[in-house]
């Protein structure tokens, strides 16, 4: 038996992870025993490490269920308006442990596997990664889920149900190595698939004309499936449905070959049809025009609005008579996660205008009130531009519909401007340079009621650069939302120890709140407090040292900083610039190796996507750099490089609160956001950083003196960018930089190969649009400050409790309440649902 609770530890373990009562854990355990013999048919001389994982979340998912059931009974009673958030990208990670925690059950779970004679973290490492994402968009949508879930809101994801998630990395020899993300291979236990609900979505085929208007046929038939996971509210008792759709042949799929006998090879071509779910894209920041990627996108907004006009139909307020749709826009908010779902505006007019025979106009009118729409980067090579004759293949109906709104908004500006064919040719929806395409992003401008930026210089980049004629023509319509970051999962879950030590100096009310952690600041002179937060930060890089030895086979010096930079790799978010300055660190230490240096482990991770050479290149380098600083004996334990292999969210959730120095350092203007930064503020890094994306408003917030900022600001980029931008000035200028390039480009980093680097060193000099040898000097320069610094552990710790203090803007909680009150025209509540074991509010209501 564990040893007994302090009264002090009783009242941390209430604070934060739930109650540990005698009931609940004889329960959780009669629950999982039940699990593990009906559910998995196993006893405990045959059970495996997963048997017991499966078993722990099928009881963790009973008291689920309940509620899930619950939550949805209420909305059927209560007919709120409903939020719909559509996105190709869902980065949940994993489940078991958020579940719990938003349940109020982890401590009472932990002590059920205690006394089961189980380790709870042996079982929390055999759950998959959800990686239904590729990185910030898709964890984002994640966090948003969780948050709207908490805030009371009647709210769904909806996206798909890849087969195979975002690949797994490996790195063999350096290099970065793709295999498959096989997610589902032991089954699911958070999902349950609805084949009630299966609908079908309609592809190819051509349009006929008759007197009751277009219609859309000898179509191909897919039937989407719908699987859904519930999404729990932080101790609220609301579950939420994300629904992800899966691709199925209808049965009668290829009946031609059956009829000239072919029916083996009739029955294979389903593949076909069911490919539409079996991949995620893996591709950040570029798009890829492949008609499997827009048959994703149009599958994923077809099923979703058939399935949105159902539930709207079928509402409890009911409708006498025919149904009208003017109360739609009050009934229904629909957010797009970037242009990826763009294809719902003409699906939207399409079911209106054809199926549901409205007039062009009101239905117009209507969709532009139900849509909103999340740009997410202002990089051209990301922005969707599908070429006409590929949509007039797979969605003629849909391209008339896209001419048709297009002939709508020229006409609008022709009025407004009737000589100004170039403002025209600008804000078409029909692109004609290069071939004919649509840009989707100003389809869902134009298709939308509003649009937003994710942090205040992108929405304002968006505004006065990208879609200018746009915000001119209807400045109302732009707005900003700055992104924001679950606190569940990136304080209480995956830093319990400084979650329970704010809980204690300032209660729990900020787990819902996160303003709240402003009161650290009266703490910011308190020697225990500093000492406390120095030891959690400590006791978290002992862990993390442990595994990457475990894992790397590399001596981590746990005092060293531990200096980190992980996030996809591409050249904007300059990985290089940071690889620049280990190679300067680590020709300091071999000119003087008798000086003094503040010691570094230096972390970096993430995927390239497999068909972008630099970026494999720059991996490459990394490691390669990495290989010789590791085993020079010159160099000790001063400075270690670490490539993090296969980054994903529960390697996250080990790296982040580990973590001393966080590596921000886009070129000012290129990265929308960024909610990693967020992260690491939240959980006691300081940030060394650009002025760019959120980084600006966390300065706002923490003052830029408690942060390490360096390099130029948008408006010096820009102007470099008309002056012209030449690479060879500064290396000519500054030693150490042309000595780090003259390394790289000399094989001195891998002799086998010494030509291995000429595209990075090449690309450096003569087209590097991100300029990392402009901001080298300055970022070398604020690295010297962060030693500096990190040399007074009080002076440093103090500036870590300033920065947590200060960041409560960026929960997710803020960022749902402003898209809520200020985009879909409803209200966060406090509302607590009761649990199944008591009355519903509805009958509570009737007998008050």
């Amino acid at each position: 038996m564990a040893a007994p609770l302090t009264d002090q530890e009783k009242r941390k373990q209430i604070s934060i992870r739930g109650i540990v009562g005698v009931e609940n854990v004889a329960e959780l355990k009669k629950g999982f025993n039940r699990h593990l013999h009906f559910t998995l048919v196993k006893d405990r001389n045959v059970a495996t490490p997963r048997d017991y994982y499966f078993a722990l979340a099928h009881t963790v998912r009973d008291h689920l269920v309940g509620r899930w059931i619950r939550t949805q009974q209420f909305y059927y009673e209560t007919d709120p308006k409903r939020v719909y958030y559509l996105s190709l990208e869902f980065y949940m990670g994993r489940t078991l442990q958020n579940t719990m925690i938003n349940l109020g059950l982890q401590n009472a779970c932990d002590e059920a596997i205690y006394q089961l004679g189980l380790d709870m973290e042996d079982l929390e490492e055999m759950e998959e990664d959800a990686g239904l994402g590729n990185g910030g968009l898709g964890r984002l949508a994640a966090c948003f889920l969780d948050s709207m879930a908490t805030l009371g809101l009647a709210a769904y994801g909806y996206g798909i149900r890849y087969e195979y998630g975002i690949f797994n990395q490996k790195i063999k020899n350096g290099w970065q190595v793709e295999e498959a993300d096989d997610w589902l291979r032991h089954g699911n236990p958070w999902e349950k698939a609805r084949p009630e609900y299966m609908l079908p979505v309609h592809f190819y085929g051509r349009v006929e004309e008759s007197k009751e208007g277009a219609k859309w046929v000898d179509t191909q038939v897919v039937l989407a499936m719908p699987y859904d996971t519930p999404i729990p509210g932080y101790m609220n008792n609301t579950v939420n449905t994300m629904r992800l759709w899966s691709a199925r042949a209808p049965n009668d799929f290829n009946l031609m070959d059956f009829n000239v006998g072919d029916y083996i090879q009739a029955v294979l071509d389903r593949n076909l049809a069911e490919n539409i779910s079996r991949v995620l894209y893996p591709n950040d920041n570029f798009f890829e025009g492949k008609e499997l990627r827009l048959k994703q996108e149009y599958f994923v907004v077809a099923a979703t609005l058939q399935d949105i006009i159902r539930r709207f139909k079928n509402s409890k307020k009911g409708f006498s008579g025919p149904v009208s749709f003017d109360s739609f826009p009050e009934k229904v908010a629909i957010q797009l996660n970037d242009t990826h779902p763009a294809m719902a505006i003409p699906e939207l007019m399409r079911v209106f205008v054809d199926i549901e025979k409205l007039d062009w106009d009101t239905a117009w009118a209507i969709t532009k009130r139900t849509f909103a729409y999340t740009n997410h980067t202002v990089l051209p090579e990301a922005l969707e531009r599908w070429p006409i004759g590929l949509l007039e293949t797979l969605l003629p109906r849909h391209l008339q519909i896209i001419y048709r709104i297009n002939q709508g908004h020229l006409d609008e500006i022709s009025a407004l401007f009737p000589e100004d064919m170039d403002r025209m040719r600008r804000m078409s929806l029909i692109e004609e340079d290069g071939g004919k395409r649509v840009n989707m992003a100003h389809l869902c401008i134009v298709g939308s009621h509003a649009v937003n930026g994710v942090a205040e210089i992108h929405s304002n980049i968006i505004k006065t650069d990208v879609f200018r004629d746009f915000s001119e023509l209807e400045p109302e319509k732009f707005q900003n939302k700055t992104n924001g970051i679950t606190p569940r999962r990136w304080l209480l879950l995956c830093n319990p120890g400084l979650a329970e030590l704010i809980a204690e100096a300032i209660g729990e009310e900020y787990v819902k709140d996160l303003s709240q952690l402003q009161k650290l600041n009266e703490l910011v002179d308190d020697d225990t407090f500093i000492r406390d937060v120095s030891k959690v930060k400590q006791d978290n890089k002992e862990k993390f040292s442990q595994y990457l030895e475990k894992e790397y086979m590399v001596e981590i010096n746990p005092s060293s900083m531990f200096d980190v930079h992980v996030k996809r790799i591409h050249e904007y978010k300059r990985q290089l610039l940071n690889c620049l300055h280990i190679v300067t660190m680590y020709n300091r230490i071999r000119k003087n190796p008798k000086a003094h240096f503040v010691p570094r482990t230096v972390i970096i991770g993430g995927k390239a996507a497999p068909g972008y050479h630099m970026a494999k290149m720059i991996i490459k380098l990394i490691t390669a750099v990495g290989e010789v600083v590791n085993k020079d004996p010159v160099v000790g334990s001063k400075l270690k490089v670490i490539y993090l292999e296969n980054y994903r969210v529960s390697l996250a959730e080990k790296v982040i609160p580990a973590t001393d120095l966080s590596e921000q350092i886009s070129t000012a203007g290129t990265e929308a956001s960024g909610t990693g930064n967020m992260k690491f503020m939240l959980n006691g890094a300081l940030t060394i950083g650009t002025m760019d994306g959120a980084n600006v408003e966390m300065a706002e917030e923490a003052g830029e003196e408690n942060m390490f900022i360096f390099g130029m600001r948008v408006e010096d980029v820009a102007e470099m960018d008309a002056q012209g931008y030449d690479a060879m000035t500064y290396y000519q200028k500054i030693p150490e930089l042309k000595q780090a390039i003259d390394q790289i480009n000399s094989g001195f980093f891998c002799p086998k190969q010494p030509e291995l680097f000429k595209d990075v060193t090449n690309m450096l000099f003569n087209h590097d649009r991100f300029k990392v040898f402009a901001d080298y000097e300055d970022y070398i320069k604020c690295q010297e400050k962060v030693n500096e610094l990190y040399q007074n552990l009080r002076e440093w710790t103090k500036m870590v409790i300033k920065n947590i203090a200060a960041s409560g803007k960026f929960s997710s909680d803020r960022t749902i309440t402003d898209y809520a009150t200020e985009v879909w025209g409803v209200e966060p509540t406090d509302l607590k649902i009761p649990p199944p074991n008591e009355p519903p509010l509805y009958v509570k209501q009737l007998t008050t």
